[in-house]
C-alpha cells in the first residue's frame, strides 16, 4: 500500500511545507464559507432556542456518519482503488466491481442504521437534550430525522471522492465542502422562511446533494459510476473495515463526548448549545488548516521511512512537522486570547447576535485556544502511530481523554456550585462577571483540559516508543514560538486601546480595523523576533510559499463531521 499511494503522488514529500500549504489553501476556502454560514445563523437566529434545536440535532446524524461512514476513507480507498486499475485512466472491470461492491455494502448498512435511527430518535432526544421542554424536543426529533440522510449522501460522496483523487481532480474534491455550506446557507436563506426550522434541515440535505453533484462528471467520464452488485468481494471489504477501524471508533469517542457535553449545555440557560456551537465551530478553524493539513502531509513520509526501515527518518520528518505545527498554533493562540472580542464581534455580532452572546462566545473562544496546539499535534501523533501500523495505542489514549472530558463536563459544574470561589475567578479572568450563563464556560475548559492530557499521553509513548529524544527537540522551537506569541499578543493588546480611540468600536467597520490594525502590529513584531531568533519553521514555510505549492502532490481528507 506505501508504495502505491506514493507512486500516486508522483513524487517523494521531501518538502513537507509545500503539500501542506496546498491543503491549507483548499480547507481555507471551505472554512471561509463555513464562518460566513455561521454569521448569518448568528444575525438570524441568535444564541436562542432555534440554533439550541438545530445544533443539538445534528448529534444523532453525526455519530451515525463517523461510526459508519468513515469506514469509506479516501486514504483507504485510493491506494485498494488504483492497484486494481492497474495504472489505466479509464475504468476496468476489477476496479469498477471493487467501487461497486464497497457501495453496496456501505449503502444498504447505512441505509438500515438510518431506517432505525429514525425510529428510535423520539426515545434517544431525551438523552441528546435532556433539558429541552416539549415543544422543543418535538422539533429535535423532526430536524434529526430529516438530517439523516446527510450521513448516507455525504458517505457516499466520501466514497466516490476517492475517484476524484485518484484522477487527480483535486480542485473538484475541494469543491464539496465548499458547496455543502452553500446548501446550509441556501437553506437559511430561502428554506427557512417558508418550511420554519425543518428548512434549516433540508438546506443540508441540499448541501449534501451537492457534495457527490460536483464529482458526478468525473465518475461519469471515467467510467467509474458505481451499480449495486448481488456477489460482493468480500476479502476486499474486511481488508477496509479493519484498516478503517481504529480511525472510526476515534472519531465515535469524540462524538460521543459532543453528544455528553451538548446534553449538559441543553440543562443550562437557553443558548448555551448554541454558543458553545459557535465557539466550537470558530477554534476548528485553524485545527483544520493546520493540525489536520500538516499530518495528512507528512503521514506519505512517514510510513515510506518506516517501512524502508529508516527510524531517523521517521523521527526527523515527524519533529519537522511538530515543529511548523507549533510554530504556527502559538501565535493564533495569542491572537484568539488577546482579540477575542474583536473575532467574535466580526464574523458573528450582527442582527440577533447580542453582545452578552459575543462575549460568552469570546470567552468560551479563548478557553478553546488554550488547548490549540494540543489539538493541532494530537492529529500528527496519531497518524505516525497508524504509519507503523500500531493503532492500538492512539485508540486507547484516546478513550481514556475522551472519557475524561465526559467525566469532566460533570464534575467541573459540580464544582463551580459546590466552591462558588472557582467559579467566581473564572469569570473574572474572562471578564463575563455580569453575562448570564457562565456556567457554560465549563463544557470547552473540560474539552480543553481532556485535549492536553491527550497530547501530553500521545507524546510520551510515541517517544518512549518510537523517537526518543523528540519531547526535548521540541523545546526550543515551543521556546522561541512562545516568546515572538506573548510578545506579538503583547504588542496587539497595547495597540487595542490606542486604536479603540481612533475608530468609533461601536460600528462593524470600527471594531474590524481595530482588531485588523492591533493584530498586524503584533504579527509584524512577532515575525521580527522570530527573524533575530533564526526560526528554521519560518524560514521553511517562506521557501514553500515562493514555490509552486498548489502543484504539490495531495491527498485531502474527508470531511471530518456533518
Amino acid at each position: 500500500m506505501v508504495s502505491r499511494i506514493l507512486s500516486f503522488l508522483g513524487k517523494e514529500w521531501n518538502n513537507l511545507n509545500e503539500a501542506a500549504l496546498l491543503l491549507s489553501a483548499c480547507a481555507l476556502l471551505s472554512q471561509l464559507l463555513g464562518l460566513a454560514r455561521d454569521r448569518l445563523f448568528a444575525h438570524n437566529f441568535g444564541a436562542g432556542a432555534t440554533l439550541d434545536i438545530y445544533y443539538s440535532a445534528f448529534r444523532i446524524p453525526d455519530f451515525l456518519y463517523v461510526s459508519i461512514a468513515s469506514f469509506v476513507s479516501v486514504t483507504v480507498l485510493i491506494p485498494l482503488l488504483l492497484e486494481r486499475m492497474g495504472g489505466k485512466e479509464e475504468a476496468n472491470e476489477d476496479s469498477r466491481k471493487f467501487l461497486s461492491d464497497v457501495f453496496t455494502v456501505f449503502f444498504f448498512t447505512i441505509a438500515a442504521f438510518s431506517v432505525a435511527l429514525f425510529f428510535a430518535v423520539p426515545y434517544l432526544a431525551e438523552f441528546i437534550a435532556p433539558g429541552f421542554s416539549a415543544a422543543a424536543t418535538a422539533e429535535l426529533v423532526s430536524l434529526s430525522r430529516i438530517l439523516l440522510l446527510s450521513p448516507i449522501l455525504i458517505g457516499i460522496s466520501n466514497l466516490i471522492g476517492s475517484v476524484t483523487q485518484a484522477k487527480r481532480h483535486f480542485f473538484v474534491y475541494a469543491l464539496s465542502p465548499v458547496l455543502y455550506n452553500v446548501g446550509i446557507i441556501a437553506g437559511i436563506l430561502f428554506f427557512y422562511p417558508r418550511f420554519g426550522i425543518d428548512g434549516l434541515a433540508w438546506g443540508v440535505v441540499l448541501g449534501a446533494v451537492f457534495h457527490i453533484a460536483v464529482q458526478l462528471p468525473t465518475l461519469l467520464k471515467y467510467g467509474f459510476l458505481p451499480r449495486f452488485s448481488r456477489a460482493i468481494g468480500w476479502s476486499a471489504i474486511r481488508q477496509i473495515v479493519m484498516v478503517s477501524l481504529p480511525r472510526t471508533l476515534t472519531l465515535s469517542l469524540n462524538q460521543l463526548s459532543l453528544i455528553v457535553i451538548v446534553a449538559m449545555a441543553s440543562l443550562l440557560e437557553e443558548g448555551s448549545v448554541a454558543v458553545f456551537n459557535f465557539s466550537y465551530n470558530l477554534q476548528s478553524v485553524p485545527i483544520i488548516i493546520i493540525g489536520v493539513s500538516y499530518s495528512v502531509a507528512a503521514f506519505p513520509s512517514l510510513i515510506k521511512f518506516f517501512s524502508s526501515g529508516d527510524s531517523k527518518g521517521f523521527a526527523a520528518q515527524m519533529e519537522a512537522a511538530a515543529r511548523t505545527i507549533i510554530f504556527w498554533s502559538l501565535p493564533i493562540t495569542f491572537l484568539f486570547i488577546v482579540l477575542r472580542a474583536q473575532i467574535v464581534r466580526v464574523l458573528l455580532g450582527s442582527g440577533e447576535f447580542t453582545w452578552a452572546d459575543t462575549r460568552l462566545t469570546a470567552a468560551m473562544l479563548a478557553i478553546f485556544a488554550v488547548s490549540l496546539i494540543a489539538q493541532n499535534l494530537i492529529p500528527l501523533f496519531i497518524r505516525g502511530y497508524y504509519a507503523i501500523g500500531d493503532t492500538q495505542r492512539p485508540l486507547f489514549v484516546n478513550f481514556f481523554s475522551y472519557s475524561l472530558i465526559i467525566a469532566l463536563a460533570f464534575f467541573l459544574p459540580w464544582l463551580a456550585t459546590r466552591f462558588p470561589a472557582f467559579h467566581f475567578f473564572i469569570e473574572n479572568v474572562l471578564r463575563v462577571a455580569d453575562v448570564p450563563g457562565t456556567r457554560a464556560l465549563y463544557l470547552p475548559l473540560a474539552y480543553s483540559i481532556g485535549s492536553l492530557v491527550n497530547l501530553g499521553l500521545l507524546l510520551y509513548i510515541f517517544e518512549r516508543d518510537m523517537a526518543k529524544g523528540l519531547a526535548r527537540s521540541l523545546v526550543r522551537p515551543l521556546f522561541k514560538g512562545f516568546s515572538a506569541s506573548f510578545l506579538m499578543g503583547f504588542a496587539t493588546y497595547q495597540f487595542l486601546d490606542a486604536f479603540g480611540s481612533i475608530f468609533d468600536i461601536d460600528t462593524f467597520w470600527g471594531i474590524f480595523l481595530q482588531g485588523l490594525c492591533a493584530g498586524l502590529i503584533g504579527i509584524a513584531v512577532g515575525v521580527a523576533l522570530l527573524k533575530l531568533l533564526r526560526s528554521r519553521e519560518l524560514e521553511g514555510i517562506l521557501e514553500g510559499l515562493r514555490h509552486k505549492f498548489w502543484r504539490a502532490p495531495a491527498i485531502a481528507p474527508e470531511q471530518g463531521e456533518l
